[in-house]
């Protein structure tokens, strides 16, 4: 297999030098050198914010961002399906007054609900709160690991969003936009910053709860930028990345001729046609073959010492948002740039003992509280946390009413998704420590004071990472492209 496929890559890179080969394409390159000419020399490619990927042959290459960074990179905690803020976060003492009355009508005319129809109860909240640390940050008994960290985050109370339905939110809240199609906030972050760990791809992904999100795999995409920005999906059970191992006859010699000879033809080919996809083939077949040695013992939480187990609640070989908060740990430690982890099973709707709102939604953040206080004081006892932005959140909010499918009571408590006001936070990375920033009403409906939206949040990260988010494009279809498109503003009261 391994000699025919070198023997194939000798043939394509015979014909490169060929006679035929340059007077069939001579005409074209010289047209492609005068419309260069014409268009001043630039780089259709290229980014006027963060430098080409394209002037090396290494497009995961580190670059210096546009001024001094506070944070090197991201972990960045996807609740996927939209935790309730009503029960974790925003206390509203007004609402349990208000619970099992009739909504006012005040609150549902001109509304929007993805099932709520006619006229729903209220529904008060179903967690008791206490306020924590220096702060007085108000968390419920659902988190009582985390109360003790709350000093050490800043809380966004007043996030909204103009998407209510999962997979467009999750589009926008990942990509900016509600549509497919447009890199991930973890591609924008690699293509402006490359990586610091040539053996480990710049922005990984770790799933749990059983699913990926409703959007899919788009929300790690990179979009029209290069393949190679694109996250890499890693398992915290089984083969940490599919087809990683050599198949039966391959050794590792074999394997490292074989891929010397393809990108051989490769570099002849971008030499050609200086498409940025070939060096992202380049780039992703060596990349390829040194995670083959890196990866299964960067994503190994089994040599960690007792006590960081018994801090992060972890079983080595399971699937688990436990273990995938300690590998975030492990990620960053080896200068991966952005991980990303997606827990699924948060859409608290009522409709069975798993998606009640004090029953399901109380195991899942029992699921993430100890894992979440462990990463955030892990990083900091490391000296990681002030170079490491963490960030959390959901797509959207929910509803202070109890959901009624097609008008019915659910069998179980639930709320239905709400875009008007919910709660993200950041920890780390420059970010205010002890911080609450913005407030929603007394019930916790629309929000008051201190609104951020979604471009708000990524311009914000991009900014603790060194970058003008104005500045950060990518030429496509004729125009500069951004995350936050035309949108976006720093929320400089949480910066440190």
């Amino acid at each position: 297999m391994a000699t025919k496929l070198i023997n194939e890559a000798n043939e394509q890179a015979a014909r490169f030098f060929s006679r035929r080969h340059f007077l069939q394409n001579c005409v074209t390159g010289m047209g492609a050198t005068a419309l260069a000419s014409l268009l001043g020399g630039c780089n259709l490619f290229s980014s006027p914010g963060s430098g080409s990927p394209a002037q090396s042959l290494n497009p995961l290459d580190p670059r210096a961002p546009h001024f001094p960074a506070r944070a090197k990179s991201v972990i960045y905690l996807h609740m996927a399906g939209a935790p309730s803020q009503l029960e974790m976060f925003d206390y509203k003492p007004e609402l349990q007054k208000l619970h099992n009355q009739l909504c006012p009508p005040s609150l549902l005319e001109g509304k929007k609900f993805a099932f709520i129809r006619g006229v729903p109860k209220m529904l008060g909240p179903q967690a008791q709160f206490k306020q924590y640390g220096q702060s007085g940050a108000w968390v419920s008994d659902f988190m009582p690991h985390f109360s003790s960290v709350v000093d050490n985050v800043s809380f966004l109370k007043a996030v909204q969003t103009d998407q209510f339905n999962h997979g467009p939110a999750q589009l926008f809240m990942h990509t900016g936009s509600a549509r497919l199609g447009r890199p991930s906030l973890g591609a924008w972050v690699t293509y402006g910053l490359g990586s610091e760990n040539s053996n480990l791809p710049g922005f990984v992904v770790l799933t749990s709860g059983g699913k990926t999100p409703d959007a899919g795999k788009s929300v790690w995409g990179s979009g029209f930028l290069p393949s190679v920005y694109q996250g890499v999906q890693c398992r915290s059970k089984g083969d940490p990345v599919l087809f990683i191992s050599d198949p039966d006859g391959m050794n590792r010699d074999l394997r490292q001729q074989s891929i010397h000879a393809i990108n051989k033809v490769n570099r002849l080919e971008y030499e050609a046609y200086a498409d940025p996809e070939t060096l992202s083939r380049i780039s992703q077949y060596e990349l390829a073959y040194k995670m083959q040695i890196s990866v299964p013992g960067v994503m190994d939480i089994s040599d960690e010492p007792a006590y960081i187990h018994e801090m992060y609640g972890t079983k080595p070989g399971q699937e688990s948002f436990a273990n995938n908060c300690l590998l975030a740990r492990k990620l960053v430690e080896k200068g991966v740039r952005f991980v990303q982890l997606f827990d699924w099973g948060w859409d608290a709707h009522g409709t069975g003992v798993d998606t009640a709102i004090d029953l399901g939604m109380r195991t899942k953040c029992q699921e993430i509280d100890r894992p979440l206080t462990a990463l955030l004081l892990d990083l900091q006892q490391r000296g990681l946390l002030d170079e490491t932005l963490v960030v959390w959140g959901g797509e959207f909010g929910r509803t202070p009413m109890q959901e009624n499918r097609d008008g019915k009571e659910m069998p179980f408590l639930g709320r239905d998704h709400h875009a008007a006001a919910f709660t993200m936070w950041m920890a780390g990375g420059g970010i205010r420590k002890g911080f609450t920033w913005g407030e929603t009403d007394e019930i916790g409906f629309n929000a008051v004071k201190g609104q951020v939206a979604v471009h708000d949040i990524h311009a914000t990260i991009l900014q603790q990472l060194g970058f003008d988010h104005e500045k950060l494009t990518y030429q496509f279809q004729g125009r500069p492209f951004r995350l936050t498109d035309v949108g976006g503003h720093v929320i400089k009261e949480i910066l440190s």
